[in-house]
């Protein structure tokens, strides 16, 4: 080989680790779907007629969610009296609200029973299993599909509020209506 040769050589051979070499750019990554059920967006509702034209955001609460239940239902609990399970008219007033809820939304609820810490473990927890019965009763004449309404009792085992007198007491003998898709 000749010099020509072998300097063309060498410099073809500088050129490819050259270029072998140069930093490369990484390939853009596409952004992660989109989870199934994201949060709906905030609503804007029409801006202030004051000449603001900002819009005012309204809720962000996704639809079908625990938080969408109390909102559209006013509360998610009702209140019993004491050793019963019969609903009152405020209760079945709120739970009228819960049915009609749950025609529009096809989630499935768990109705949990909750007793006061008076009486034994054994007689709340009976006590808890009746009011979540006496409210999916309710739920189911108001046509909402028995299937999709299930329950449970805590009995006295987990109390809204701490305490010892008729207040917390009060707060304590309640359903809960829970989202659990």
């Amino acid at each position: 080989m000749n010099r020509t040769s072998i300097r063309f050589a060498l410099m073809a051979t500088l050129a490819l680790t050259v270029t072998a070499c140069a930093k490369k750019e990484k390939p853009q990554l596409e952004a992660p779907p989109t989870a199934a059920r994201p949060e709906a967006p905030a609503t804007p509702v029409a801006p202030p007629s004051s000449g603001d034209q900002t819009p005012v955001v309204t809720s962000s609460i996704v639809p079908g969610s625990q938080d969408d239940l109390r909102a559209q239902a006013g509360k998610d609990t009702v209140l019993f009296a004491y050793d019963s399970y019969e609903l009152d008219g405020d209760a079945r007033a709120i739970l009228a609200r819960h049915a009609a809820w749950l025609k529009n939304n096809n989630v499935r609820v768990t109705l949990e029973g909750h007793a006061d810490e008076r009486g034994t473990r054994e007689y709340n927890l009976a006590l808890g299993e009746r009011r979540a019965n006496s409210v999916k009763n309710f739920l189911a004449n108001e046509g909402v599909d028995v299937a999709r309404l299930a329950t449970i009792s805590y009995g006295k085992e987990r109390p809204v509020v701490e305490g010892a007198d008729e207040a917390a007491f009060a707060q304590n003998r309640r359903a809960v209506t829970t989202v659990t898709r």
